[in-house]
């Protein structure tokens, strides 16, 4: 890891890390999230997928835990998440 991008982030790579995606609840926002974190992760560990509906069931959060290898890489997942219009936040 550059010096740069050793100052830009507290996160030591590689590591563990969990992308959390929240939207209205369809059947494809499962599919979608994964989806876009696949373009960036090689492989996904068997249950890195998790997801949880509302108390009211209108929407659904989706947690992806990957391994993380730099922040160019977290930076690129978070930008095309944001940017799919069925997914309302990304934490």
């Amino acid at each position: 890891m550059s010096e740069q991008e050793q100052q830009e982030t507290l996160l030591e790579f590689p590591c563990d890390y969990s992308i959390k995606a929240m939207g209205e609840t369809s059947e494809q926002l499962d599919l979608i999230v994964v989806e876009i974190v696949r373009r960036h992760v090689d492989d996904l560990a068997e249950g890195a997928v998790s997801s949880r509906l509302s108390s009211g069931g209108k929407y659904t959060s989706i947690t992806v835990t990957i391994r993380a290898t730099s922040k160019a890489q977290l930076d690129a997942i978070y930008q095309d998440l944001s940017s799919h219009e069925l997914i309302k936040y990304v934490l």
